[in-house]
């Protein structure tokens, strides 16, 4: 399993830190990683990071413009894990739920769920009107799997980045992929076991 590449799209929806930090824990586990991210998220790395995108390729084991539609990416034939979308903006969603799509994140997400894969939609907005939960029930519908980048409290996390690492950690879970980055519920020296009898949050 470990040698089979997991894609990672970063859109262009604030948050972009979080498919960094994704990359960095796939290279961790030693689980190839093929990144396929918007122009608009180059924009978004400029504005919240002092990251270069030379630093965020480097992270990856293969990149592919958003623009090559002839990638690896956007043919099931092609074998891969599945995908995380971290994060996805609206525009993404909406794309990936019609199955209309402009780019290579969108068609590598379609081709995703067309071939039964897992797909974890990291979705980045708030607050959300009908039609994007709607969009998201749709998603849900077809197999994705949407997990909004929601901190765990839980964690005691002392930092944003106890923060980031927890969710991009349960993003992992969800492939199998224990990144040791989760504060458990419950483990030994772990939140949980203070109280005995206590209630597991959400």
């Amino acid at each position: 399993m470990k040698n089979i590449p997991l894609i990672v799209g970063i859109s262009g929806a604030s948050g972009v830190i979080y498919g960094v930090r994704l990359l960095e824990a796939l290279r961790a586990l030693k689980v190839p990683s093929h990144l396929v991210m918007s122009r608009s998220a180059e924009v978004t790395l400029a504005l919240e990071t002092s990251l270069k995108l030379s630093d965020v390729h480097a992270l990856a084991d293969a990149v592919y413009s958003p623009a090559d539609i002839a990638a690896a990416p956007s043919s099931g034939s092609a074998r891969y894990l599945g995908m995380i979308v971290a994060p996805c903006s609206i525009r993404s969603m909406s794309e990936i739920a019609t199955g209309v799509t402009s780019s290579l994140l969108t068609r590598a997400a379609d081709v995703t769920l067309k071939e039964r894969r897992r797909l974890v939609l990291m979705v980045r907005e708030t607050p959300l009107h009908t039609g994007h939960l709607r969009t998201m029930t749709t998603l849900s519908e077809m197999g994705a799997i949407i997990a909004p980048p929601v901190p765990a409290f839980y964690a005691a996390p002392a930092t944003v980045d106890d923060l980031i690492d927890h969710t991009v950690g349960r993003v992992l879970d969800l492939f199998d992929l224990d990144s040791g980055r989760v504060r458990r519920w419950g483990a030994p020296d772990q939140p949980g076991r203070r109280r005995p009898g206590r209630r597991k949050p959400d």
